[in-house]
């Protein structure tokens, strides 16, 4: 049984990948997978794990809130989608604030705590979110990194 959240995640990885012109063979390659694996995820037949999908939306220049949005277009819900507090994008520009839209409309930050915020405080909140996701990413960079130069110095020892 899928998760109602997740459906459409392989048609939303590869709406990032080819609005980005990319073909699945150089994500795959920066991402650290195999090509097959990420036409597995693209098509449904398989789900990445969060590990994974970090790095492919990595690679792709995208955060959760880029998937999110994906998410809620090919799911044919762009009301759905997430603003940013800074840096919006093309994408994320068109959609109005959810929380003008009534019950129906309410923001992920009111569903997430289950209560109303004043417009500042929701919107600072959503800023802190979008900067903890930011910061989580250049962490696993940065972990990355340290690991690669790790395991390089024995490469360039036998050479």
């Amino acid at each position: 049984m899928r998760t109602p959240i997740l459906n459409g995640l392989g048609q939303a990885l590869r709406w990032l990948r080819e609005r980005q012109e990319k073909k699945q063979y150089q994500v795959a390659d920066s991402a650290g997978i195999t090509k097959g694996m990420l036409s597995a995820y693209e098509t449904g037949r398989q789900r990445p794990s969060l590990e994974t999908l970090e790095k492919i939306l990595g690679t792709l220049g995208c955060d959760l809130n880029d998937l999110h949005n994906a998410i809620q277009i090919i799911n044919g819900h762009p009301e759905g989608m997430r603003r940013r507090g800074e840096g919006v994008g093309e994408e994320a520009a068109e959609p109005s604030p959810p929380a003008a839209e009534g019950g129906a409309g309410r923001s992920e930050v009111q569903r997430v705590i289950g209560r109303s915020l004043p417009a500042a405080e929701e919107k600072a909140l959503g800023e802190m979110l979008d900067g903890f996701h930011k910061f989580l990413r250049y962490l696993h960079g940065t972990i990355e990194q340290a690991l690669r130069r790790r395991d390089e110095p024995a490469d360039d020892i036998s050479s």
